[in-house]
């Protein structure tokens, strides 16, 4: 029982001092960090950004060499090795194309998981402390109205900043969060594009134009 006890006394002082808000936004931010891990590794496992094979097996598609692009797309771990090699045996029916589109964007829902909960929390962090900082000033106001004449200034000054650190706190998670999304949002972008040519070069490979040629 003592060692529960000593394990929730940083969060009770952590109360005392900043109020359940400064709690929530400790909170939020822990589970925040570990979502933000949490898709870094699903990233790094998908392949994001890794792109080498699988640009290799696209120029080998690219020349009409198709052997040679399927041993590239074996050796890729890009999440979109498999909708490519999906495509190359697709090819001959007329409608693959939107079914190698409807299997991409299932690959990419899964990546964009999790992008509307970090939103949520870049908008409302610092909404949670302003609230926070706006209940602080409230208890420091009321707390001046009772004393009355024998005000010191330097309690009003000690409620006023501790009111302000929940501001702070809000402002301290909701900035890295939003330059986490913005930068999965990047990754997540750069990749369709990628898919678009890809399958761009599925439909309509270079080495085909020149036979026709």
């Amino acid at each position: 029982m003592s060692e529960d006890r000593s394990w929730f006394a940083p969060i009770v002082q952590l109360a005392e001092f900043g109020g359940p808000v400064l709690v929530i936004l400790l909170i939020v931010s822990v589970l925040t960090g570990a979502l933000i891990l949490l898709k870094i590794g699903q990233y790094q496992l998908q392949g994001v950004g890794r792109r080498k094979r699988l640009q290799e097996a696209l120029d080998y598609l690219d020349a009409g060499d198709e052997k040679a692009a399927a041993d590239a797309l074996s050796r890729s771990s890009h999440f979109l090795a498999p909708v490519v090699k999906m495509g190359m045996k697709l090819r001959v029916r007329p409608s693959f194309n939107q079914r190698l589109e409807s299997e991409a964007e299932k690959r990419f829902a899964a990546l964009e998981g999790g992008f509307r909960i970090l939103d949520t929390v870049a908008q409302l962090a610092p909404l949670l402390g302003l609230l926070g900082t706006v209940i602080g000033m409230i208890e420091a106001f009321q707390a001046l109205q009772e004393a009355g004449s024998q005000v010191d200034p330097s309690d009003l000054a000690g409620g006023i900043w501790v009111a302000l650190m929940t501001t702070a706190a809000g402002l301290s998670v909701a900035m890295p969060t939003s330059i986490a999304l913005s930068w999965f949002e990047a990754r997540v972008d750069t990749e369709r594009a990628f898919a678009e040519y890809a399958f761009a070069t599925l439909a309509t490979p270079a080495g085909s134009a020149k036979d026709g040629a």
